[in-house]
């Protein structure tokens, strides 16, 4: 593809470089690049791509996307094709979206925004789509990537804008109609999803995440509602206090969705928590549905109301979605059951926020009859400003708690653990202390009383811990399959 035909859309400051010149493809990553691509310089997280066009000329990058001109180490100027923009992530995502031959534009994609429920609420729109359309449904999001039943892995929630693209032309050629994405505030920061437009665009929650990144929660909420920009209708959970942010910017069709607010267009009515799942009437104009979702807690009931407005914007009837959401299934992580072969109950959840781990303590207690007996961690290199948070909310809505290690990274784990531990101060909830996650699993199975409850929160999906920049295999599931003996599972 010729230089040109890649800029076509892309605000040049400066070209030195012939728009004729054929580019036989796209990186930026310069370890990755080949012969004859182009090279886009973007300033990320942890490092600025800047640094390394040396790297990639000698590597024989055909061309230099960048925010400024090239230099050599001494501080001269290189002579190599080079194109200077405002910004390079844009370029970067308009640039990816021109090589795989704009995908986007030929699917019907749905954005999922929120600090809460993206997974599930993601996982269960492509499953009520599969149902409803009969259609091929892609994803993209925290758990991997999905063409139809095909599933692929993922590194981050919501991928760079070049992988985003490819993976959009892939699902396009399978025969994918629709799309459901997880949006991170990553993502609508970094530009990850930058000239994307969203058929439907949802609004899950917002609560106190990323603050190591964010200066506020007024900026977190100010970028997530940059996804409703970008799109042509809305659902909106307008319980949320955050929900007005979101609505000022979805200049557009909008459908709000509620449990305590009788304004909202869908709002859960009758509502009845199980053990495992819930029961709810779903009232909208000219319209009440009942809804059974098999999976437990209020916060199931947020995520089933998201995704029946998801699917009216696209044109389904409330009583079709809803029909669909009692053969859906859960999603792996999110108060997923382990079954022990005991007398007690082993809960699975992701909750790594504040608010995530408050709503998967109060789903517990709606329906045990013994303790709820929660372990938990926090991430290390993360927001710091929540784990006396998380540790306050821990001691106060459970009967007995855990504190170890999640993914320390580059943290000492004792550290994050004292940290959690100032927000239980004055606390009367009994607790113990067991770095090592696998002993403090172990520790927990071996002390279950009958009808107990026990969380194991914060890593969900993940199959990993993470101690310096280190992987290291470790699967709940399966640390608790080999304390309790494989023959009881």
């Amino acid at each position: 593809m010729k230089l040109g035909e890649l800029l076509k859309k892309v605000d040049i400051v400066e070209a030195g470089a012939f728009m004729d010149n054929e580019i036989c493809g796209v990186c930026f990553d310069s370890r990755k690049l080949l012969p004859g691509e182009l090279f886009v310089a973007i300033r990320g997280y942890e490092s600025d791509g800047h640094a390394f066009i040396n790297d990639a000329m000698r590597k024989g990058a055909a061309c230099i996307v960048c925010e400024e001109k090239p230099e050599a180490a001494g501080g001269t100027c290189i002579a190599v094709p080079y194109v200077i923009v405002n910004d390079s992530r844009v370029a970067l995502a308009l640039v990816s979206a021109a090589w795989f031959g704009m995908p986007a534009d030929k699917l019907k994609i749905i954005g999922v925004t929120g600090t809460n429920g993206k997974t599930t609420v993601t996982t269960l729109i492509k499953q009520v789509l599969e149902r409803c359309s009969g259609s091929k449904v892609g994803l993209i999001g925290t758990n991997g990537v999905l063409i139809g039943s095909r599933e692929l892995p993922a590194e981050r929630t919501t991928p760079e804008s070049f992988e985003i693209h490819r993976l959009l032309a892939e699902m396009l050629r399978d025969g994918c109609e629709y799309v459901v994405m997880e949006v991170s505030s990553h993502a609508l920061y970094l530009k990850r999803v930058f000239g994307i437009e969203f058929e439907v665009g949802v609004f899950t929650n917002l609560s106190q995440d990323h603050q190591d990144f964010h200066d506020s929660m007024e900026e977190y909420a100010l970028v997530k509602s940059k996804l409703f920009s970008a799109c042509r209708s809305a659902a909106i959970n307008i319980d949320d206090e955050h929900a007005p942010v979101m609505m000022e910017h979805a200049l557009c069709k909008r459908l709000t969705y509620a449990i305590k607010d009788d304004a909202a267009d869908l709002v859960a009515k009758n509502v009845k928590l199980h053990s495992d799942s819930v029961d709810f009437s779903a009232l909208s104009i000219g319209s009440l549905n009942r809804v059974v979702l098999g999976i437990p807690g209020m916060f199931s009931i947020y995520n089933a109301l998201a995704v029946i407005a998801a699917a009216m914007l696209l044109g389904f009837d409330a009583e079709l979605s809803a029909s669909a959401l009692r053969t859906c299934c859960g999603v792996k992580g999110r108060a997923e059951v382990v079954p022990t072969g005991g007398d007690y109950s082993v809960l699975i959840d992701y909750a790594h926020t504040p608010d995530a781990l408050e709503n998967i303590i109060t789903a517990a207690r709606g329906f045990s009859n013994g303790r709820v007996v929660t372990l938990f961690g926090c991430g290390g290199d993360r927001d710091k400003l929540k784990r006396p948070v998380m540790g306050r909310i821990a001691a106060e809505f459970s009967d007995f708690v855990i504190v170890t290690s999640d993914n320390p990274r580059t943290e000492e784990p004792s550290a994050i653990i004292n940290e959690i531990l100032a927000g239980m101060d004055g606390t009367a909830t009994p607790y113990i202390v067991i770095e090592n996650r696998r002993e403090a699993i172990y520790w927990a199975l071996d002390n279950a009383q009958p009808d107990d409850v026990l969380i194991l929160a914060g890593k969900g999906h993940e199959a990993y811990q993470i101690f310096g920049k280190e992987k290291r295999h470790f699967d709940e599931r399966e640390v608790v399959a080999e304390h309790l003996g494989g023959s009881r599972l």
